[in-house]
C-alpha cells in the first residue's frame, strides 16, 4: 500500500481549520498513480461528449423520438450537477480512498449497464445513475492530484490534471464517432470497462487514505442547491424544445431554481451548520476561480458544441475529418500547458491568465472571419490558437485557486470550480444555440429580401413557377442557399458573441492574487481563529 490507515478524526462541526496537517502526502509510485487518476478522469471526461453522436443511433434502437432521446443527456448533467457539492462532504465522511474508488466502479457498472439498455427507461435510469458516479470523479482527481504534490510541484500537476479535462471534450466525438460507424453504438458505454478495471487495480493498490472527520449533513442547504441546479439545468437543456419564454414548463422551472438558489445562499451566509465552509468561500482566489471557470465552460465548451454540427452540415465534412481538424485544438491545449506549467512560479500567474484570455478573444475574432469558401486552413489554425489560449488560462487559474485554501477544503473547493464549469458550459451551450436558430431566421428572411431576378441570375424568381417541376427544383437549389448563408451568418454572431464574453473577462484578472509560498498554511491558520 502507498501508506498506511489514518486514525479517525471526531471533531464538531464548528471545528476550527488544523493548520498543522502537511500540505501533501507523500505516496511511493507517484507516477504510476498519477496515470491511474488520470484514467479515472478521462474516462469520465469523454463520456460527457462521446454519447452525443451515438444519440441517432439510439433513437431507433430505443424506440425513441427526436425529443424524447434527449433526455438520455439532460438525465446524465442533472445528476451530476445534484451530487457534485456533496462530494467534500463525502469525502470527509467515509475517507476519500473509499469515495474514489467506490466512485469508479459505480461508473464503470452503470456504464454496462448503458451498454445493455434495452429501452429509453432504462438507458434514462441507468445514465443518471452515471452521472451520480461521474460527479465525484473530476473533484476527487484533481484534489489528489495536489494532495501528491508538494507546493512547488502543483502547477505540474495541474497541467497534466488539465490535459485530460480540457482535451477530453476533444476527444470525445472522433473515439464515438470511430465506435458508432465501425462497431455499434453500445461500445460507446462498453470501452470504459477495460479503461475502468485498469484504473481501478491501480488505484486500489495505490491510493492513500486520509482523515475522516464527523461532519454534519446540511439537508437543508443541499435540498434547495440540488433543486435549484436540477431545475436550471432542465430549463437550459429543455428552453430550445419549448420555444422558452413562450412556455410554462419554463416559467415554472425558472421560478423554482432563482427561489431555490436563492434560499440556498441565505442558508449559506446565515445558518450554523452549512455545506460549505462559509470562511473558505471567503477566500478571493477561489471565488474568482469559480467566475473564471464560467468564462472557460462559455468559451471552450460552447465552441465543442457548435464546431462539429458546423463543419458537417454548412460544409459536408465526415464526421471523422470533423474530429481531426477539432483535435488540433488539443495540440494546442497541450503546447500551452506545458509552458504554463514551466512559467508559473518564474513570472506573475496573473500575466499568464491575461494573455491567455486575448489569445482565445483573438482565436474567436478568427473565427468570426469564416466564410462558405473557406478550407480546413482556417479552422485548423483558430483551433490551434484557442488551444494555446485556454491552456494558458487553465493551469495558472487552477493553481491561484488553490493556492491559498488550507489542505482540508480541498476536495470541497474543486467541486465547486468543476460544478461552476459545468454550469459555465451548460450556459453557454444553450444561449449560443437559441441564437444560433433566432439569428439563421433573421438572416434567411433579410437575404430573401435581396434575392430578385437581377441577383440570380440563373433563374427569375418571379416567374419560376411557370416552368414546373424545373423551377421548383431551381427554387429549392437557391433556398438551400439561402439557409447555408444565413446559418453561417448566425454562426459568425456567436463567435461574436463569445470573443466579447472573454475580453470582458479579462480586466477582472486584477482581482486574483499569486501564489505565495506559505501561503496555504497562513490561510489555514487564519481560518482556525
Amino acid at each position: 500500500m502507498a501508506s498506511r490507515a489514518l486514525p479517525r478524526r471526531s471533531p464538531s462541526a464548528a471545528q476550527p481549520v488544523d493548520a498543522s496537517i502537511p500540505l501533501y502526502q507523500q505516496v511511493r509510485y507517484r507516477g504510476l498513480l498519477t496515470v491511474a487518476v488520470m484514467g479515472a478522469s478521462v474516462m469520465q471526461i469523454l463520456d460527457t461528449t462521446i454519447a452525443n453522436v451515438a444519440i441517432p443511433h439510439m433513437q431507433s434502437a430505443l424506440g425513441a423520438t427526436s425529443e424524447t432521446v434527449n433526455w438520455v443527456l439532460t438525465s446524465y448533467i442533472i445528476a451530476s450537477a445534484v451530487a457534485m457539492p456533496i462530494t467534500g462532504w463525502l469525502a470527509d465522511r467515509i475517507g476519500r480512498r473509499q469515495l474514489f474508488l467506490a466512485a469508479i466502479i459505480g461508473f464503470v457498472l452503470t456504464s454496462m449497464a448503458c451498454g445493455a439498455a434495452q429501452n429509453l427507461e432504462e438507458m434514462v435510469a441507468f445514465r443518471f445513475l452515471q452521472g451520480i458516479a461521474a460527479a465525484f470523479i473530476s473533484p476527487l482527481s484533481q484534489s489528489v492530484m495536489l494532495d501528491i504534490n508538494p507546493p512547488e510541484r502543483h502547477a505540474r500537476a495541474m497541467s497534466i490534471w488539465g490535459m485530460g479535462i480540457m482535451i477530453g471534450p476533444i476527444l470525445g466525438p472522433i473515439l464515438g464517432g470511430w465506435l458508432t460507424e465501425s462497431a455499434n453504438w453500445r461500445w460507446v458505454f462498453y470501452v470504459n470497462l477495460p479503461v475502468g478495471l485498469i484504473t481501478l487495480v491501480l488505484m486500489w493498490a495505490l491510493l492513500p487514505r486520509t482523515h475522516t472527520r464527523e461532519r454534519k449533513f446540511d439537508l437543508f442547504g443541499f435540498s434547495m442547491l440540488a433543486l435549484g441546479l436540477a431545475a436550471l439545468q432542465l430549463m437550459l437543456d429543455r428552453g430550445a424544445q419549448q420555444d422558452w419564454f413562450e412556455s410554462a414548463e419554463i416559467w415554472i422551472e425558472l421560478g423554482v431554481s432563482v427561489a431555490c438558489l436563492w434560499m440556498f445562499l441565505i442558508h449559506l451566509l446565515t445558518a450554523p451548520v452549512t455545506l460549505f465552509n462559509r470562511k473558505m468561500l471567503a477566500d478571493r482566489n477561489l471565488v474568482m476561480g469559480m467566475g473564471f471557470m464560467i468564462v472557460i465552460g462559455v468559451v471552450m465548451f460552447s465552441s465543442m458544441a457548435l464546431l462539429p454540427p458546423m463543419l458537417q452540415r454548412l460544409f459536408g465534412w465526415p464526421v471523422i475529418d470533423t474530429g481531426l481538424v477539432l483535435a488540433v485544438r488539443g495540440i494546442g491545449i497541450l503546447m500551452s500547458m506545458w509552458v504554463a506549467g514551466r512559467l508559473l512560479g518564474k513570472i506573475d500567474a496573473r500575466w499568464m491568465v491575461g494573455s491567455g484570455l486575448l489569445i482565445a478573444a483573438y482565436s474567436l475574432y478568427q473565427m468570426s472571419q469564416w466564410s462558405l469558401m473557406m478550407d480546413t486552413g482556417p479552422v485548423v489554425v483558430s483551433g490551434l490558437v484557442q488551444g494555446l489560449g485556454m491552456g494558458l488560462i487553465f493551469i495558472p487559474l487552477n493553481t491561484m485557486a488553490f493556492a491559498t485554501i488550507p489542505m482540508q477544503f480541498r476536495t470541497d473547493g474543486s467541486s465547486l470550480l468543476n460544478l461552476f464549469r459545468s454550469m459555465g458550459a451548460s450556459v453557454g451551450i444553450s444561449v449560443v444555440t437559441t441564437l444560433l436558430g433566432s439569428n439563421t431566421q433573421t438572416s434567411h428572411q433579410d437575404l430573401v429580401a435581396h434575392v430578385t431576378n437581377s441577383s440570380v441570375s440563373l433563374v427569375d424568381p418571379s416567374t419560376a413557377d411557370r416552368f414546373g417541376i424545373i423551377g421548383d427544383v431551381a427554387m429549392q437549389m437557391v433556398n438551400g442557399e439561402i439557409n447555408r448563408q444565413a446559418a453561417i451568418v448566425a454562426y459568425i454572431d456567436d463567435f461574436w458573441l463569445m470573443m466579447w464574453v472573454t475580453l470582458a473577462a479579462v480586466p477582472l484578472v486584477v482581482l486574483l492574487r499569486p501564489p505565495r509560498p506559505g501561503a496555504a498554511q497562513a490561510s489555514a491558520a487564519d481560518m482556525g481563529h
